[in-house]
């Protein structure tokens, strides 16, 4: 098959013939339909996620069709699925929970085994996938994997986001914009926060309600529009300055919440923890989405309550991945791009 390796880390990735992959007991064999690329692969390819290595195929926002299903698999050929980047087990205490994202036997395609920057993907424990629904495009689809799906676990089920509440978005990248269209389909008020005029620009215009350049006043001006501040604040970079620019526009009892990834260098930073005391602020992690909320997503989309095609902002062929991969490293333009064209 086809695939994008990384042999060195910040170099362009090796376009190479590499084996097909075999297919898991307990899952099937995909023919790469769309791939996102994501900030996330963007930490892969720069060296900082520990969890990647050289030879990886990277890629974990996917949606394909199945071409080989294994003995124990669920699903059948040619059904069309998409992926949460985190498989589970299933057996563990956290996946009895219901907690699947947090699996403490976490299988990860496109960090720890080979992803969907390929023709091909072998995805085991297929339990975790998702048919996808009539009259969702595959395009779309792929983004839901990581970054629209994180964004909705994020509001819903850590910081439990209500309707007339304000929400602020720190990064109006493909998750924070997903948190922003999200959080408008929820019924909240939404202010978002980038350095990209246009970024914010493209944000207004599809419904949001307030825009902030980011700068020293960031949380101040946040707190003005809002009447005294957030109730929930969302970070979607994990970099310092966002992360206490964030917890400072929040209101008393407001609620944070870390979306964005902070590895590498970001990986301990200082964070004020005075306004977190001051301000009887409530803090939450989250990482992915438990593979059993896909349902409720998509009933979100299908009823119309939120229009997400704008996340995708073009589609480009694999041999593109290495320069939007190398795009990251500075201020980016609106929307995401989706890999859909797997022979070029």
């Amino acid at each position: 098959m086809r695939a994008a390796v990384l042999r060195e880390f910040r170099q362009p990735l090796s376009m190479e013939d590499v084996p097909d992959p075999a297919c898991p007991p307990d899952g099937v064999v995909l023919r790469t339909i769309a791939c996102g690329v994501c900030r996330s692969d963007w930490h892969g390819w720069v060296g900082e996620n520990p969890r990647v290595r050289l030879g990886q195929i990277g890629g974990h926002e996917y949606c394909g069709e199945v071409v080989e299903a294994g003995p124990d698999a669920r699903h059948r050929v040619g059904e069309v699925l998409v992926a949460p980047f985190i498989l589970a087990c299933g057996e563990c205490p956290q996946c009895r929970a219901g907690a699947s994202n947090t699996c403490l036997d976490q299988r990860l395609p496109g960090f720890t085994e080979p992803g969907a920057f390929a023709d091909h993907i072998a995805v085991p424990r297929d339990a975790n996938l998702s048919r996808l629904p009539e009259g969702l495009s595959t395009t779309l689809a792929a983004a839901m994997g990581c970054r629209v799906t994180t964004a909705w676990h994020a509001l819903t089920g850590r910081a439990a986001l209500a309707g007339g509440e304000w929400l602020a978005v720190h990064g109006t990248g493909g998750i924070g914009l997903s948190a922003a269209l999200l959080g408008k389909a929820l019924g909240a008020r939404v202010v978002v926060v980038d350095v990209v005029r246009e970024k914010l620009d493209h944000a207004l215009a599809l419904g949001i309600d307030a825009a902030v350049m980011a700068d020293e006043r960031t949380a101040e001006a946040i707190r003005d529009l809002t009447g005294g501040g957030a109730h929930v604040s969302v970070e979607a970079l994990g970099i310092p300055v966002t992360v206490n620019a964030s917890l400072h526009c929040l209101r008393p009892l407001g609620r944070h919440v870390q979306v964005g990834m902070p590895v590498g260098h970001h990986a301990r930073m200082e964070v004020d923890m005075s306004a977190v005391y001051a301000g009887n602020l409530a803090l939450y992690g989250t990482r992915g989405m438990p593979a059993w909320r896909y349902p409720s997503l998509f009933a979100m989309v299908e009823s119309g309550a939120v229009d997400l095609a704008p996340l995708v902002a073009r589609e480009v062929a694999l041999s593109d991945v290495s320069a939007e991969l190398a795009a990251f490293d500075g201020p980016t333009p609106p929307g995401v791009a989706v890999v859909t064209d797997f022979a070029g």
